[in-house]
């Protein structure tokens, strides 16, 4: 079984203008609301393309209801952990000649909904994959995520860690199955600035000497490089295409490489359908649906 882990779910309000000038009431085009987060992403998109998933994290109060209704609406079972007081976040995605984002902070997550959610944790078995995504709330430990993979050591789970930070550091000892940066992220956790391919090779490949099997690095509308288990760099470039979608391009991505390894255990046919997932995610409006994905992955090399 594959189990998403999103501790600060979302309510993405995606509103769509022609320009905004502060200080002025502005009118939108077109609006749209989705349960948002990393984890809930990559759980849609598996979903699309016909894999089940449980999606776990925290909510609360309407919005978290609202996240938890959507979720099952598109047929992802949920396991949420409902916190007692506050509100899950709403996020504010304004589209027009440029994408902004204005996030929210989200509830407190109390001690007690921690040991919850490792209750939950020990329900994973041998041989399931656990996709743990994005930030968490403020007053979170910044080695929660470490204490994840620590807690599951030697109970053959795959974990996919697609965190920044320290969130990311303190989780590499513990030998995450993959982890995905993106070019920026890896940038910034070395303090260095990439400028070929060679470079994002080089400090891709110090992540696997800290820890990760496998790394995964992210370049947008260049593709992505991996540096796997078995020894090998494999390079795939994005197919060409207008990016109008920055929203779970990533997630996007994770999902259809997990769903490509699970298939046929090939690292070369987990990325092809990565990028396809990705790109297919860039190129709409939403996230990818199946026909776009098998569509990009049909038409790549």
């Amino acid at each position: 079984m594959i189990y998403t882990v999103t501790f600060n779910p979302a309510l993405d309000y995606i509103v769509h203008t022609d320009r905004i000038q502060m200080g002025n009431i502005n009118k939108i085009n077109r609006e749209q609301i989705f349960a948002g987060g990393k984890g809930i992403n990559v759980s849609i998109v598996l979903k699309n393309l016909g894999i089940d998933s449980i999606a776990t994290g925290f909510i609360a109060g309407f919005t978290g209801n609202e996240i938890d209704r959507q979720l099952v609406e598109r047929g992802v079972a949920t396991r949420f952990i409902r916190l007692p007081a506050g509100t899950s976040r709403i996020n504010i995605k304004l589209k027009n000649e440029f994408e902004t984002e204005i996030n929210g902070t989200g509830p407190e997550v109390t001690r007690e909904a921690i040991d919850e959610f490792k209750n939950q944790m020990n329900m994973l078995r041998d041989g399931d994959y656990l996709v743990i995504s994005g930030s968490t709330p403020t007053l979170v430990r910044e080695d929660v995520y470490g204490c994840i993979l620590r807690d599951l050591q030697g109970r053959g789970v795959n974990v996919f860690l697609d965190a920044t930070g320290s969130l990311l550091k303190n989780a590499l000892q513990y030998r995450p199955f993959l982890i995905k940066p993106n070019k920026n992220e890896l940038e910034e956790l070395f303090d260095v600035t990439l400028y070929h391919q060679k470079d994002i090779i080089e400090y891709a490949g110090r992540l696997k000497e800290l820890g990760a099997r496998n790394v995964l690095v992210s370049l947008g509308a260049d593709g992505a490089v991996l540096l796997a288990e078995d020894g090998k760099v494999y390079e795939r470039k994005a197919p060409d295409g207008r990016a109008i979608n920055s929203v779970g391009a990533g997630d996007s991505m994770v999902a259809g490489f997990l769903a490509g390894y699970m298939n046929s255990g090939n690292y070369e046919d987990a990325l092809k359908l990565g990028i396809a997932a990705g790109s297919a995610t860039a190129f709409s409006d939403g996230l990818a649906e199946k026909q776009d994905i098998d569509k990009i992955y049909s038409g790549l090399a």
